[in-house]
């Protein structure tokens, strides 16, 4: 096993990635069709060899193959003969198959405790106000002891804070207004999967964390096809892993290579429309991971995509091609080109949109964590398939995957919904007890109210004539004197 992660080469050699920067996180952009998925499935396999787990998102499907040997192909002998790699075996690479519903892999679920108040509130668009609320929801679950699994639980519990807050005590009143627009907001949610993401059993990251037997690391798929027609829903899901990660790791410095390799595809969706207050954790979760041994690469078709203050923390660049007709991709190429150190001896941005499909502008961190000079490089043919796994194959490698075992049925325990519908009821229950005695109480009267009441008719009877109706005129006009 050579020294560096090899991702392509040129004329002056081949060109990689030291494995002990590989935690400095990285860039792959470029245009639809340039090539940044088999660059993705390329540097995916070279982890894997080296006992990396990997996970990534599955957005096209395409990257299923990657659990399937490749095919052979005069190009393929070709590349690798320009490249100067000489060792080349077509093979498969140990597959896990992730699905929040469930249908193309083993369930991934979460509960609603641990996604948390601020990624909810992001996940259902909530503004300020509403975001209050879910803070409330969550402090007074955490003071009853109360289990917030799914999204039962949070509609239940926001419920029942709108009927009883004035009963709970300062710092648990919400606004009802409030609480209908959120409880608006679980509906859409729902509607778009997230009812099947929230449950138990809920994921345990150690198990996106796995080698085989033989020390290769573990390729997590999780299949986006369905979950990217939820933009919301899927960039929120994979931040909360990152997040899970950056909390539940231990700090282990600047590790030989990382523990775990994480792509984000289609990052820009992570950053659209995002608070200031959130742009700031992502950054922050960015910046420390890497000392945790993870490494995380974002994927887009642009680096003006990520914000600067997220790409200044991205040491390692691929730039495949990108075209240039309107003012505004113009632009995109002029910003891709600066994030490169600059090579003397390459013209960047005329680089950038020349390139062909296989092709990208490559800088990786060298010695002592400097970026090389960019090279203009071909990308090395992966030893997997090129193309999405058949039906009976994902079927098959399913079926010898631990995790279903231990994740594939759904688990409903006994939560906030259960318990707090029970105290309703018996609220309920109580009432309807004391209303018969209330309903007598009220049924007796005094002797004052039996005079009025008498009157009264007596009035009404003689209202008919006309000195019935001057008499209960004068009365009217005493009592409003």
């Amino acid at each position: 096993m050579t020294d560096q992660i090899v991702i392509g080469g040129n004329a002056a050699g081949q060109c990689g990635l030291l494995p002990r920067y590989a935690n400095r996180h990285g860039l792959i952009a470029g245009a639809t069709g340039t090539g940044k998925t088999v660059t993705l499935q390329c540097l995916a396999e070279s982890f894997s060899d080296r006992g990396i787990p990997v996970f990534m998102a599955d957005v096209k499907g395409d990257l299923s193959g990657i659990s399937q040997a490749g095919t052979t192909h005069p190009k393929i002998d070709q590349r690798n003969q320009k490249i100067g790699i000489s060792a080349y075996e077509q093979r498969g690479f140990p597959v896990a198959f992730w699905d929040v519903f469930g249908n193309l892999g083993t369930p991934v679920r979460t509960t609603v405790t641990e996604m948390g108040p601020a990624l909810l509130s992001r996940l259902l668009d909530l503004n300020e106000t509403q975001e209050g609320v879910m803070n409330v929801v969550f402090e007074f679950a955490d003071n009853e002891g109360l289990l917030l699994v799914d999204l039962a639980d949070l509609r239940t519990t926001l419920e029942y804070l709108s009927e009883h807050s004035k009963d709970l005590g300062a710092g648990f009143g919400v606004a009802k207004a409030s609480v209908n627009a959120i409880l608006r907001r679980l509906l859409i949610l729902e509607r778009e999967g997230g009812k099947a993401f929230f449950g138990e059993p809920s994921l345990a990251l150690n198990d996106f964390m796995q080698t085989t037997r033989d020390g290769r690391g573990i390729i997590n798929l999780l299949a986006a096809n369905t979950l990217i027609q939820s933009p919301r829903v899927y960039s929120t899901f994979l931040l909360w892993l990152l997040s899970e990660l950056f909390e539940s790791l231990p700090e282990l410095g600047d590790p030989e290579q990382p523990i775990l390799v994480f792509f984000f595809d289609e990052a820009h969706l992570l950053f659209r429309d995002i608070p200031r207050a959130l742009l700031e954790k992502i950054e922050q979760v960015v910046r420390l991971i890497r000392s945790k041994g993870v490494g995380v690469y974002f994927i887009s078709q642009s680096p003006s995509d990520i914000p600067d203050a997220v790409l200044g923390q991205l040491g390692n660049r691929i730039q495949h091609a990108l075209r240039a007709y309107t003012p505004r991709e113009q632009k995109a190429v002029r910003v891709a080109a600066q994030s490169f150190r600059e090579n003397p001896d390459l013209d960047t941005v005329t680089a950038i949109t020349e390139l062909g499909v296989g092709e990208a502008l490559v800088s990786m961190l060298q010695d002592k964590g400097i970026p090389a000079p960019v090279q203009r490089v071909l990308i090395r043919p992966p030893c997997s398939r090129m193309g999405p796994a058949t039906d009976e194959e994902r079927s098959a490698v399913l079926a010898h995957d631990p995790n279903q075992r231990r994740y594939v049925e759904a688990v409903d325990p006994r939560s906030a919904h259960e318990v707090l519908r029970e105290r309703m009821e018996a609220t309920k229950a109580q009432t309807a007890t004391s209303m018969p005695a209330a309903r007598s109480s009220a049924g007796r009267q005094s002797t004052s109210e039996a005079f009025i009441k008498a009157m009264a008719r007596s009035l009404g009877s003689a209202a008919g004539s006309s000195l019935g109706r001057k008499l209960f005129r004068g009365l009217l006009g005493s009592l409003l004197k």
